[in-house]
């Protein structure tokens, strides 16, 4: 600076710029957010189970998983990161100056400033999938925890069964995540020890690798546990290859034990003395014997392994096959017939008869009595028709089968709930207030005889319309909860306030009857009356409304997870649920009954099946309200819960069935107080319980094979069975079971049963009959007390030579028939068509009854079916008329001596209907009256008259539907009986063209 010059102007430090307070803002409100999503998942949870009396099963389930994703992260993370910052710690300070580690300084000077967030995101993100899958492992360790013993033994060891079923899938669990931990774990230490050269793969002249103590150690340390887990890993398998699946059957084979589970043994040893090994060189470094170590024992997998238990299976085994598998043969016939409930099926060689006699069913006519000739599968169009009344209501497309008394006669019955369905509104209907506070409940139960029809076919209702009227009684008709109910909907209102929840169109007034759910008086749901409550439910199904409606008061309720199956699932999710629920009238209320099994693929030797192929037949293809098991394989089941759900409450409740099951006892222990007693079970409800079908067709897949219980026998398979396809589906799949009331042949009476049939296996086998089974179905009855038959399999075995027609061959036998091709040709010409119903088989007559209902319906329009015929077949005879006694009474020659229940008479007084003559059945036929002008006459003078029949058929068709759709059941009688004269006039016409 120089003297006088002005001084240089002032510089201040520049200001730290402030941040600005958006950021942090935008932070904290995504935080509140994600919490307040998560709340409405998590907490509206809570709220349904605490509301249903469950939130015990939330709080243990959330619990334990809770648990295991903690120990997951810790182990997996906790290991990955010690593996990661152990390897860092101990590298060496100064590395050899090599090419190697000149090459790796690139690397470790990339690394270095992410270094820190790897060694703690890296093992963070394995914790979090060690975490997530652990936490799936839940059942498997609370069985592990509060399973006890069984009091059966295996065959091979001796060992308790409960080891098996819950002592040996939970150390399988630990064992095999402890080894993914060690190799995660090994894979990182040994990545961080070479990068940070603690490993050096070359020295200067190549040569092996070398470590530094610190990395010997660690990577020793790590191998040797590695290897004591393979060891423990080896040991278990010795007792897993007793569920083995094998190419004949399950479980340890000759060779499995002879050689594979020794082998087993030897290879633990060998895993164990490598260990020791490794445990050596981290002392002594010398890296030669653990490798002489993991040499032998590749060295022994291969020959103990693999090359003996081959040599053995080759000349030892193979040939004398038969009998040296005799043992372990019978060892899993025996297994699979305790496993699966099979081991007390009551079998009678059955040698039925193919020639029909006159008078053969006098000693069933109680059974002849309650033929169902109302197929469940195939009226529920005549249901919706005739009983569905408003479009918003509507029922499933296959309905249940049941037994009610009625005028103190037990009666098979066909039986559906009226549901809601929102799909029926039209288009200006639909809106956020009718959809959830109008249209809330489907209202009543239809109910039709099993074995008789009304008027001309249709189904002959004894509990019907709305208001119900009928003989089921008083019951609260309400239905809120039911497959088809809507996602949510919100019900009760304010004291005084006027009701706005549909019950039922009506004739007068406003033209509705309405009500309010009292929610003051009984919890159907969670409360709502809380604004916060109120947005989290907004939040859980994106309803705004939810909010800001004034029908959402400090009363309300609202209700969701509303299919029974679900709400069942959610309160049990150790069970397996079967895939038909069903309705029944109990104590004044609707109840859905669902039974539940407990399963397990762990008991030794017991034959493996697939649920889903087991239970899949023509039933579960085509209807969408009955479900096969889900895919799931398991070599043990048992019903061991009967659980119901209030269609008017939602409560559910769930009843120890089955109190033996070990299974059930474990779960018992896991979710104290959430089972009801078998004695709690009152009579009312005890006479709807039935024996379930998704554990009869599991039943009826193993019985195919498993009623060979000789080894040898098992052995040549020349005597298997298998499952008849559906002879009237066009789907290859197997016939279902049915439910009807029959009597076996060693029952004095007729029962409430579920019967399947046999035919012989293979792709080139006849379809004759070479078994028949049956299973009491009925639970119990008024008296509350279990039927000591019930869950009885009874097996008709015929002889080996058997000329019994199967499903296949009479149905075949049908279609041929000249006669009933002629008339099921006649019945769907022009705008009808025909629709065959299922084929029941019933022991009878000392031989094998099938019978086979005939519906006609409309081609398109309104279409539901009405019963026509009846089909009957016995051995080769065939039987086709307008009611079952005509049939019966074709094949056994007008004296069947059954008093069977007539397809057209009146449910209350047995009588046919007035505007149908009464006939004699044994009479023969009488030809209808003919035109005196044309007599026999020509070819074309016939072929006009049935032109005319035809046309006459077709008109009285299109007036049947007609009068049905208007419900003027007067001119739909005179209709039906103009198209069977059409019928008979056809008919004639027919048989004198070519004459």
């Amino acid at each position: 600076m120089t003297f006088g010059s002005p001084p240089p102007p002032r510089t201040s430090p520049p200001r730290a710029r402030r941040r600005g307070a958006l950021a942090p803002t935008l932070v904290v409100l995504g935080v509140l957010v994600v919490l307040v999503l998560l709340l409405a998942q998590v907490w509206t949870e809570v709220l349904w189970y605490r509301q249903l009396g469950f939130g015990g099963v939330i709080a243990t389930e959330w619990g334990t998983r809770a648990v295991l994703f903690a120990l997951g992260f810790l182990v997996m993370g906790g290991a990955v990161f010690w593996s990661l910052n152990f390897g860092y710690r101990s590298r060496p300070v100064y590395a050899p100056s090599t090419q190697e580690q000149a090459n790796l300084d690139q690397y470790r000077e990339a690394i270095e400033p992410l270094r820190r967030l790897v060694m703690i995101v890296g093992p963070a993100v394995l914790g979090l999938f060690a975490g997530a899958a652990a936490s799936q492992q839940w059942q498997t360790i609370q069985l592990w925890m509060h399973g006890g013993t069984v009091g059966k033994t295996d065959a091979q060891y001796g060992i308790d069964l409960g080891f098996y079923l819950f002592t040996l899938p939970g150390l399988r669990f630990v064992v095999s995540f402890l080894m993914a931990v060690t190799v995660l774990a090994g894979i990182g230490a040994v990545a961080t020890q070479y990068l940070y050269g603690g490993l050096r793969v070359g020295g200067p002249s190549g040569g092996a690798p070398r470590t530094t103590r610190a990395a010997r150690i660690q990577l020793t340390s790590i191998a040797a546990v590695l290897m004591l887990l393979i060891a423990a890993s080896y040991w278990l398998d010795r007792y897993s290859i007793l569920m083995k699946s094998g190419q004949k059957f399950v479980g340890a084979s000759f060779t499995d034990v002879h050689a594979v589970i020794p082998s087993k043994a030897i290879l633990a040893g060998i895993a164990i003395f490598v260990a020791v090994m490794f445990i050596v060189t981290a002392i002594r470094g010398n890296w030669r014997l653990p490798a002489i170590g993991v040499g032998l024992m590749i060295v022994a997998a291969i020959a103990v392994g693999g090359i003996y238990p081959a040599v053995v299976q080759r000349f030892q085994v193979q040939p004398n096959q038969q009998d040296a598998e005799a043992e372990y043969i019978q060892r899993n016939i025996e297994a699979t017939l305790d496993a699966y409930g099979l081991d007390d099926v009551k079998t009678t060689e059955y040698n039925a008869e193919v020639t029909a006699e006159a008078g053969a069913l006098r000693e069933d006519a109680d059974t002849t009595a309650s033929i169902r000739l109302l197929d469940p599968q195939i009226v529920s169009p005549s249901f919706k028709q005739l009983e569905q009344i408003r479009a918003f209501y509507d029922f499933p497309d296959s309905l249940s089968v049941d037994r009610y008394e009625i005028d103190g006669e037990s009666r098979d019955t066909v039986i559906a709930v009226r549901e809601l369905s929102l799909e029926g509104l039209d288009a200006q209907q639909r809106n956020w207030t009718n959809d959830t506070t109008v249209y809330t409940h489907g209202f009543g139960v239809v109910a039709a005889y099993g074995n008789t029809t009304a008027g001309r076919g249709a189904p002959a209702f004894w509990e019907q319309g709305i208001p119900s009227t009928g003989q089921m009684g008083e019951y609260e008709p309400r239905i809120y909860f039911s497959p088809k109910a809507p996602t949510y909907s919100i019900v009760g209102a304010p004291e005084g306030a006027r009701p706005w929840e549909l019950d039922y169109p009506s004739d007068g007034g406003t033209g509705a009857e309405n009500s309010t759910f009292p929610t003051q008086d009984v919890s159907a749901g969670p409360s709502i009356a809380n604004p916060f409550t109120k947005l989290l439910y907004a939040l859980k199904f994106g309803s705004e409304q939810i909010v800001f409606s004034d029908r959402v008061t400090s009363d309300s309720q609202i209700l969701y997870d509303r299919d029974p199956r679900d709400r069942v699932q959610k309160v049990a999710p150790y069970l397996t649920l079967d895939g038909r629920v069903y309705p029944a009238v109990v104590d004044g209320k609707v109840k859905w009954i669902v039974d539940g099994y407990t399963t397990t693929d762990q008991y030794p030797y017991a034959a493996s099946r697939s649920l889903d192929d087991a239970t899949t037949d023509s039933l579960t293809e085509t209807s969408e309200t009955v479900q096969a098991l889900q895919p799931k394989t398991v070599s043990y089941i048992r019903n061991s819960v009967k659980a119901t759900v209030d269609a008017y409450d939602g409560s559910v409740t769930l009843y120890a069935w089955d109190i033996e099951d070990p299974i059930l006892k474990a779960w018992d222990k896991v979710f104290p107080s959430t089972l009801e007693p078998l004695s709690s079970i009152d009579g009312a409800l005890m006479s709807h319980l039935r024996y379930p079908e998704d554990l009869f067709k599991v039943q009826r897949n193993l019985l195919a094979r498993y009623h060979v219980t000789d080894a040898g026998q098992f052995f040549s398979g020349n005597d298997f069975w298998a499952n008849p396809n559906d002879p009237t589906s066009s789907v290859a799949v197997p016939q279902p079971p049915y439910y009807l009331t029959l009597r076996m042949p060693d029952q004095d009476e007729a029962r409430f049963s579920l019967m399947s049939s046999f035919i012989p296996t293979g792709n080139n086998a006849r379809n004759v009959l070479t078994g028949y089974l049956a299973v009491d179905a009925e639970a119990g009855n008024e008296d509350g007390k279990p039927s000591a038959d019930y869950g009885t399999l009874r097996l008709l075995e015929l002889p080996r030579d058997s000329t019994v027609p199967g499903p296949g061959q009479v149905n075949n036998n049908f279609v041929a028939d000249p006669d009933v091709s002629n008339e099921l040709n006649i019945l769907g010409r022009g705008d009808s068509q025909v629709v065959r119903g299922n084929l029941l088989t019933l022991p009878m007559g000392g031989g094998l009854l099938y019978v086979q209902p005939v519906y006609v319906q409309a081609r398109s329009g309104t279409t539901f079916p009405l019963l026509q015929r009846v089909l009957v077949a016995f051995g080769d005879d065939i039987g086709f008329a307008d009611t079952l006694d005509g049939a019966l009474d074709q094949v056994f020659g007008g004296d069947s001596g059954a008093d069977a229940g007539d397809a057209g008479t009146d449910p209350d007084t047995g009588t046919p209907p007035t505007d149908e003559p009464t006939t004699d059945p044994t009479a023969e036929p009488t030809a209808p009256p003919t035109d005196p002008g044309t007599g026999t006459g020509t070819d074309a003078t016939a072929r006009a008259d049935l032109d005319r029949a035809l046309q006459q058929a077709s008109e009285a068709i299109s007036d049947s539907q007609s009068a049905l759709s208007r419900n003027d059941f007067a001119a739909y009688g005179e209709a039906q009986q103009r198209l069977d004269d059409a019928v008979r006039a056809a008919l004639d016409a027919e048989a004198r063209l070519g004459e």
